[in-house]
């Protein structure tokens, strides 16, 4: 089949064609024909080797994080999914390659796609509407009336949280650039923040929670924009203990993590709030959930713009230099 790797860990230059083997789906696998796969930053870490130390793939490595396909074969313990499915998915972190013509999936990982979607629009949610999932349902537990904020709202997981954030019933801010205004306003922000020119610490104040997309300087304002007892939840770092010990991190990677979120974990409790890093998981449940949310039209995908897979270093690069106006940058295998 054919694939986009990496033989060795570095920058763009580091990702090239490649012809592999096609993988032979276990008892409890998914062979899936993948139509579509999306760009995420997630990819780009990867890439560098910033997770090496948690997530030691072996290399040689196909990239690639989400997808959206055709089932072509199920192992024999498979009870979910039949020949012929089309599917979506976020592979398990130890799975990963969806820059492929083909990938085998657990099958608790995947999920039917939802039906009003096409492919490409398909592939472009598992990751980020997980994220956002994991982020307000499963953690923040975002109850109807409570104030969120949600950084980057034009971006590849803004577009899903604010329109999930909405769903539950929570008062929206997000940070945009007022050339996207518009949009997430449309997505269901009710206050809008242009980044460039204002600053979102002064202009928003007892939030119950916040979803960090960007970390740094953006982190520390986060954690004085809660009430008491509010919650900033981080997907761009720095990882916590709690992390740490999801991850079965060895006792001095721990520590290193420990002494990362040292400092912000000690702001948030000086100010009574909390602080935790998210890294999703894959989860086929909620994705299904996800489905159901996207066919009832709750939730839509934001799709700036779609490669041929033979231009998959170009969508990469094009997504990671930010040239995305708004939503994800997709591959299209078909």
């Amino acid at each position: 089949m054919k694939t986009y790797l990496i033989q060795k860990y570095g920058d763009q230059s580091a990702v090239r064609a490649a012809e592999l083997p096609d993988p032979e789906p276990d008892a409890d696998e998914v062979l899936v024909k993948i139509h579509a796969a999306s760009v995420n930053p997630l990819d780009f870490k990867i890439r560098d080797g910033d997770f090496k130390l948690i997530l030691p793939y072996r290399l040689p490595l196909v990239l690639g994080n989400d997808f959206a396909g055709v089932v072509v074969r199920v192992g024999s313990a498979v009870t979910r999914f039949s020949v012929g499915d089309e599917v979506y998915a976020r592979p398990g972190k130890d799975r990963i390659g969806t820059f492929a013509e083909l990938i085998a999936v657990h099958q608790n990982d995947l999920a039917h796609k939802p039906a009003t979607l096409t492919m490409t629009e398909a592939a472009s949610l598992p990751l980020v509407a997980l994220t956002s999932w994991q982020a307000l349902v499963e953690r923040a537990r975002v109850q109807p009336g409570q104030k969120v904020l949600i950084h980057a709202g034009s971006g590849g997981v803004g577009t899903i949280a604010l329109q999930l954030a909405r769903h539950l019933g929570a008062h929206v801010a997000t940070t945009a650039s007022a050339a996207n205004a518009a949009l997430v306003k449309e997505l269901g922000a009710d206050i809008v923040i242009d980044y460039r020119a204002q600053d979102f610490e002064e202009l928003v104040e007892g939030y119950d929670v916040v979803l960090d997309t960007l970390g740094g300087k953006t982190l520390e304002k986060s954690l004085r924009v809660l009430k008491p007892g509010g919650k900033v939840i981080g997907i761009a770092g720095p990882p916590d203990p709690d992390f740490a010990r999801e991850f079965g991190a060895n006792p001095v990677l721990t520590q290193v993590m420990n002494a990362l979120s040292f400092k912000t974990r000690r702001h948030a409790k000086r100010r009574g709030v909390s602080y935790s890093f998210l890294f999703m998981k894959a989860d086929g449940d909620q994705l299904r959930e996800l489905a159901r949310l996207v066919d009832a039209g709750a939730i839509r995908p934001v799709v700036d713009r779609v490669f041929p897979f033979e231009q998959t270093r170009e969508a990469m690069e094009y997504a990671e230099k930010g040239r995305a106006k708004a939503g994800k940058v997709v591959i299209a295998m078909m």
